[in-house]
């Protein structure tokens, strides 16, 4: 399946909002959005179930669907562990790595990125800050994915409120490995936010929050993609 630049990545988290049809209608909504848009514009947009219903939603959709967390071990007796394997047997095109709320240490990020490359299945690293995002990069993912953790959640855009991180990252990122895709996330909200980001050089945006909890799911898709 096909990801394009620039992206909006939605992760769906395991917010009580997502469970059982709440995770489906979020991911046909973003379906239909990216669908009416892409006869206008070149764009993915990209939705990372709850793992117990990746391979049910993307069964169902037709946009790529990302893996929120894969562990670094090759398949066998990992009880609870969840494989690169396992995630594309279920129709996943790549994965989350190293999210804040998941944290890996560098030779297990190394192992997924080099692993998901072998199964042709994409990598969106996230990272915390410009330092961590150059030493990421030097690995080849997919994407780099900048959230500085004191801003998830909280409706302060990082494009916004420190823009620097984004410009400097996608520096250093380009500089380390020119065809990485980098992408911003943290207090993303709307489309200015998303504006903001892509004039600093990013590439698309993470966000979760902003769209699992809106009261229009909907509205707020088509919001965000205003500013790509």
């Amino acid at each position: 399946m096909e990801v394009r630049t620039p992206m909006i990545v939605v992760n769906m988290k395991a917010y009580e909002e997502v469970n059982g049809e709440g995770g489906l209608k979020i991911a046909k909504t973003c379906e239909e959005v990216a669908k009416e848009l892409t006869e206008e514009k070149e764009l993915s947009i990209v939705v990372c179930p709850p793992q117990v219903s990746l391979a049910w939603i993307a069964a169902q959709v037709e946009i790529p669907c990302f893996a929120q967390h894969v562990d670094a071990v090759e398949p066998g007796s990992h009880t609870g562990a969840v494989t690169l394997e396992s995630i594309k047997a279920a129709g996943a095109v790549g994965t989350l790595v190293n999210h804040s709320e998941r944290r890996l240490r560098i030779a297990d990020i190394d192992f997924i990125v080099q692993r998901a490359r072998k199964l042709q299945l994409f990598t969106v690293v996230c990272t915390n800050n410009v330092a961590v995002s150059r030493a990421v990069a030097a690995l080849k993912p997919y994407a780099v994915a900048v959230e500085p953790p004191e801003l998830i959640g909280t409706g302060r855009s990082v494009s916004k409120v420190d823009p620097a991180v984004v410009e400097d990252t996608v520096k250093a990122v380009k500089k380390v490995c020119e065809d990485c895709v980098v992408l911003c996330g943290a207090g993303i909200t709307d489309g200015d936010d998303v504006r903001a980001a892509i004039e600093l050089g990013a590439d698309g945006v993470l966000l979760a929050s902003g769209v699992v909890k809106a009261k229009d799911v909907r509205a707020k898709v088509l919001d965000l993609t205003s500013g790509l």
